[in-house]
This record gives structure tokens, sequence and C-alpha cells, in this order.
């Protein structure tokens, strides 16, 4: 069984906010407006949910559901360089679908959650 723990953000100040990061685990949504940082989050969670676990990691994959058509590969490599960690590796660890409906993101999910499950 695995447990429950929390993926650094990339900021101690916000991962204070949210006791302690983002919770793992789950499914979480980020919106707001236009140029208020929720790509950049985003994009930095792929990498940070890739961190061991004594560096608020979850040494995991991460499925990235875009709806807007906003996930940039080369800010994951430059994130990955932040964070002193392989970026190919990074990116091989990050599986992206496009999806326009709620209907595509529900599809997404189930489809990753078997491939997880195959892939551990």
């Amino acid at each position: 069984m695995r447990t429950l723990n929390r993926i650094t953000t990339g900021s101690a100040q916000f991962d204070e906010l949210l006791a302690g990061g983002i919770e793992s685990q789950s499914i979480t949504e980020f919106f707001g407006e236009f140029r208020t940082g929720k790509t950049q989050l985003c994009h930095t969670l792929c990498v940070s949910s890739q961190l061991g676990y004594d560096l608020g990691g979850g040494q995991g994959k991460v499925l990235y559901v875009d709806t807007e058509g906003n996930f940039r590969p080369e800010r994951i490599t430059a994130i990955a360089e932040r964070f002193s960690l392989d970026p190919e590796g990074c990116l091989e660890n990050v599986i992206h679908c496009r999806a326009m409906t709620h209907e595509q993101q529900m599809e997404a999910i189930i489809q990753a959650s078997a491939l997880f499950h195959e892939t551990g």
C-alpha cells in the first residue's frame, strides 16, 4: 500500500500555504487568470514529482493532461537541470496528452492509470 505524501512546488512559501506541497495520489486542478503561473507550476511539478522522498518528491511518474496546448518539453528540461536531474530521464517519466473535453480527460486518466500500473 502506498502512502500519501506531499510534492514540493519548488517554493518553500507556497509549500507552506499548501500544508507541505501538492498531495500525491490525487487529482489536482489549477485554474486562474491568464499569466499567473499555472503552466509553470505544472511543469515544475512534472519534475519535482520525480525527486526522492527526502527532497519533497514522489519518486514517480506524471500524467500531464493538457487542456490548452501549453505543454513545453523544453521547460521540463530546464527545470530538471535546476533540480540537478537528468532532463531526458525526466521527460521519459512524463506522459503528456491533449484533452479538449471532460470525456477525453477521463479517458486519459483511465489509460494512464493502467499504464502506470503495468510499468510500476
